[in-house]
């Protein structure tokens, strides 16, 4: 995906201009780096007075937007126009009549050409096998942004720092998804006050994402799946106490779903024919970095005691969401998951 950006970036660069883009997809962050570049850079600052048009999906219909675009740009080679939160106009795009043409479809079959118009169509996608789908492809460029897999994200984040000058540690990547999720536009925030505070050519470490961030580098799930699979009950309790006092910062549904993804993954380890580090990092798709963690985990919990263990954190998951938990609070249930983990 960042592949493709890049791409479409250098074509607009060159001035190989698309007149219709139609960004889409689960994950808004490069829908809005792409729109905002367009925004920033198809224009010179004096014409875009007269020449470029924000517009919202939810205050405008499809008929304005159309209309706006078949205009003729003011003493400029063309005109932008930029329709954010398009998606509060799915019907109307969406809209097939049986037999005449969609208003899209219409105006994408013969755009106009002096016009850069730009579709920002989030959390959605269009239908391939859709007409309008089709016309859009031919004259413009649909470009589909998927949301990253949680997996994912680490690596994205060390990819996207490592082109602004900065090396990010793997654990305070894993931090900063843990922390904040997979939304890109959240962690972007938090990577830009880091660069902010950090000069260029810094590297990134957990340290730093505690100082600026707020993220405690030793009271964490990374830290919780370490010392469970090392077998360190002392440094494991430290930590559930930590979340008990503090559980509207470590939820405990969250602490579950990263331990039941750790522990369906040693059931893959204990199952690999080869333990080479480059193959396990494939196939639990982790970072070389977190291999040892699985090697270790594996010396002290055999395959029978793991799969018990994840069916204790399904039956643990239950229990969180009030099912049977005789009224225990998420810091007692931990406490006790901790134990039947590791007796």
């Amino acid at each position: 995906m960042v592949e493709e950006v890049t791409r479409i970036v250098k074509d607009i660069k060159k001035g190989n201009l698309r007149p219709i883009y139609f960004l889409m997809g689960e994950e808004p962050y490069y829908i809005d780096q792409l729109a905002d570049y367009i925004a920033d850079n198809v224009l010179t600052e004096e014409e875009k007075g007269f020449n470029q048009m924000v517009l919202y999906g939810r205050d405008v219909s499809l008929d304005d937007v159309l209309s706006q675009a078949k205009r003729f740009p003011m003493m400029a080679e063309r005109q932008v126009v930029i329709v954010k939160e398009a998606q509060d106009m799915s019907r109307e795009i969406l809209v097939q009549p049986d037999k005449s043409k969609n208003k899209l479809e219409a105006y994408a079959e013969n755009p106009q050409p002096t016009t850069v118009l730009v579709f920002c169509y989030k959390y959605k996608k269009l239908d391939k096998r859709k007409r309008v789908y089709k016309e859009i492809a031919k004259s413009g460029l649909i470009f589909e942004s998927k949301k990253l897999y949680e997996n994912q994200v680490g690596d994205w984040i060390r990819r996207v720092m490592s082109g602004k000058g900065y090396t990010v540690e793997p654990k305070a990547a894993h931090m900063l998804v843990e922390f904040l999720g997979t939304d890109l536009s959240k962690i972007n925030n938090e990577l830009e006050k880091l660069r902010l505070i950090l000069p260029e050519g810094s590297t990134i470490t957990p340290l730093a994402v505690e100082e600026n961030i707020g993220i405690s580098k030793d009271f964490n799930n990374f830290e919780l799946q370490r010392a469970i699979g090392e077998k360190d009950v002392v440094k494991a309790h430290r930590i559930i106490n930590y979340f008990s006092q503090n559980p509207k910062d470590n939820p405990m549904v969250v602490t579950i779903a990263l331990l039941f993804s750790f522990f369906q993954n040693l059931l893959i380890y204990h199952g690999l024919p080869s333990k080479d580090k480059s193959t396990v990092a494939k196939a639990l798709k982790v970072n070389p970095f977190f291999v040892g963690q699985y090697v270790d985990a594996a010396r002290n919990y055999p395959m029978k005691k793991v799969s018990h263990i994840v069916n204790l954190l399904r039956k643990a998951d239950v229990k969180s969401k009030g099912v049977g938990a005789y009224n225990l609070s998420q810091g007692d249930l931990l406490k006790e998951l901790l134990v039947q983990i590791m007796s």
